[in-house]
């Protein structure tokens, strides 16, 4: 045989053999994310995923289903060799084997039986997977209605999974359940189905239809919401007061919970993507805290204050000038950040989405203890609660990382992706998108973003604030730190007030890991630009850096990596 034909009969075979390990792989994953989707309360890396409104079957026979369906794709999964797929499907196949990891671990350590933290809580969430707020047709509310019929169901199964947890001493800790029931009494305690969030939808409702109809579908609600939602709420109400709080566990260490070192091996891994122990993280975050404190000694220098570090911490904590008076004065000065970022976008990156995002002020239930911010790719919440603890100097570091070019940008340019599977569109993977977020912070300082010492003082104690993480999560979960530890930590190495400190922490104390992909996805983020400039030289163009970041959406930062590697020997040449 000649060696042409030879050459091009090998080159056949390989791309045939690969083509066949495509396809085996793309049906294990197709079959389970069409299974997936159809269960409720399903979550990757604390986001929950899509499920067409499911609220139904989150019991703990259906949770052992979960674990066993979810097993047996990892033992099919194993069965394909990843070095025989394709390029992409070999991406693929990473996300995808870490993923379903994930997952069947979290069934494994039975989180299911702890549905809350202080962050976020089921009960919170019903409004959203209900799905009210995208009721365009009869059809689609008669969907929500039934689906509002599912709600008392689902909230028993919960309060008898959390009886479950409470049995096993694997619940949150009871030092930071003090008024995580107010979201709860919203509803338990409303007289009028009509003032609840759950009846909003039907206020919401076309006028052009028939009158007759939306009286319909109102009285409908009506019912549901006063007959059964309510209700159930009521009783969540009771056990979180009469069993939850009394019986809670009163240690504060993930690895004092049953199986608790390895379950924290494991949140360390879902949430960073990487295997590295509690004391090497430890180890970096005293590290960067100690640099950025230096950066912060010299920038308080520079706004020419002149007492000590801690005297500078207690002004800017209390002046009036660095505090709004009115939440409208905190939005509109968000606003104009966001609109100075705008007008630099297209210097930092080639490729935009079309995609806008609004910003509005946290809703009143679950402002006292919801962190200052959070933005996705079309809403920027903005914490406009007790003023005198959101101070103006920080709102530009967090209006970058949760609107653009953070989360917003990321999260709008991974939606609008063709080509990718839904379990890679639809999931969102903490070190990869919260170390972006964090990325923007550093990129205002280029964008010139932060125009007074002041406010660069403002994005060095976020940046602290994120170092600082490395050492109070690890600390509380590995070290043994009380909670009084970590907050006096956060009190004299940040700026944040009182009020935000005391949240956060709670929040490290109730959801061990989430906290540590911050600055290790950023730090990753970081030095594969410091690389890529190094080996480049006068060929590295920021603008097409950035966009390979972000085209291939949330991925592991080990992928990212190989991915970020590969552009730099092709431009590299």
């Amino acid at each position: 045989m000649k060696p042409i034909l030879a050459g091009i009969l090998l080159v056949a075979s390989i791309a045939a053999h690969a083509q066949a390990g495509d396809d085996a792989f793309k049906h294990i994953y197709e079959r389970e994310y069409a299974w997936r989707t159809g269960q409720a309360g399903v979550q990757s890396s604390g986001e929950s995923l899509p499920n067409n409104g499911r609220l139904d079957d989150v019991d703990a026979a259906s949770q052992m289903r979960r674990l066993a369906y979810w097993n047996h794709v990892l033992a099919d999964l194993a069965k394909v060799d990843p070095n025989t797929l394709s390029p992409d499907a070999r991406i693929n196949y990473a996300i995808y084997r870490d993923q379903i990891g994930n997952l069947a671990a979290a069934q494994r350590f039975g989180q299911w039986q702890m549905p809350f933290n202080s962050d976020s809580a089921f009960w919170s969430d019903v409004g959203y997977q209900l799905g009210g707020d995208s009721l365009h047709t009869p059809a689609d509310v008669q969907h929500y209605l039934d689906r509002l019929g599912q709600v008392s169901t689902y909230i028993d199964q919960q309060i008898a999974n959390m009886r479950l947890g409470l049995k096993r001493g694997f619940t949150v800790p009871r030092a930071v359940l003090d008024g995580r029931d107010v979201s709860i009494a919203a509803v338990a305690n409303q007289k009028d189905a009509d003032a609840t969030s759950f009846f909003q939808p039907m206020k919401n409702l076309p006028a052009t239809w028939p009158a007759a109809q939306r009286e319909g579908f109102e009285a409908q609600a009506r019912k549901t919401i006063s007959e059964q939602v309510i209700p159930a709420y009521g009783r969540l109400l009771a056990f979180f007061h009469d069993e939850y709080m009394p019986h809670a566990r009163t240690t504060l260490a993930a690895e004092a919970m049953p199986d608790g070192k390895a379950w924290y091996r494991q949140q360390i891994h879902e949430y960073t993507t990487l295997d590295l122990d509690p004391d090497t993280i430890h180890k970096i975050g005293l590290e960067q805290v100690a640099k950025i404190h230096q950066q912060m000694l010299a920038t308080m220098a520079e706004s020419g204050f002149k007492g000590s570090f801690p005297e500078f911490l207690a002004f800017l904590r209390s002046d009036p000038q660095f505090y709004a008076k009115t939440p409208d004065e905190l939005l509109m000065r968000t606003a104009w950040v966001a609109k100075q970022v705008d007008g630099k976008l297209a210097q930092f990156f080639g490729l935009l989405p079309r995609q806008r995002f609004a910003i509005v002020p946290v809703p009143a239930d679950i402002a006292p203890y919801y962190t200052s911010g959070r933005g996705g790719a079309d809403t920027y919440m903005v914490n406009t609660y007790d003023l005198p603890s959101r101070p103006l100097f920080a709102m530009p570091a967090l209006t970058l990382h949760e609107s653009m070019p953070g989360h917003a940008l990321q999260l709008a340019l991974a939606a609008e992706q063709k080509g990718q599977p839904a379990f890679r569109r639809d999931s969102y993977i903490s070190a990869y998108g919260e170390g972006w977020a964090l990325y923007a912070e550093y990129l205002g300082q280029e964008m010139g973003i932060y125009h007074t010492p002041y406010e660069k003082f403002g994005y060095l104690s976020y940046q602290m604030w994120r170092a600082a993480r490395l050492v109070v999560d690890t600390g509380i979960h590995h070290e043994g730190w009380s909670r009084q530890q970590a907050i006096d930590y956060m009190t004299e190495n940040t700026a944040l007030s009182q009020r935000e400190i005391v949240n956060e922490v709670d929040r490290y104390i109730s959801w061990p890991g989430q906290a540590l992909s911050y600055e290790l996805g950023y730090l990753r983020i970081l030095a594969l630009r410091h690389e890529a400039e190094q080996v480049l030289g006068a060929k590295f163009d920021l603008r097409a850096f950035h966009d390979t970041v972000l085209e291939l959406g949330s991925v592991p930062l080990p992928v990212l990596e190989d991915h970020v590697h590969a552009w730099i020997a092709k431009q590299k040449g």
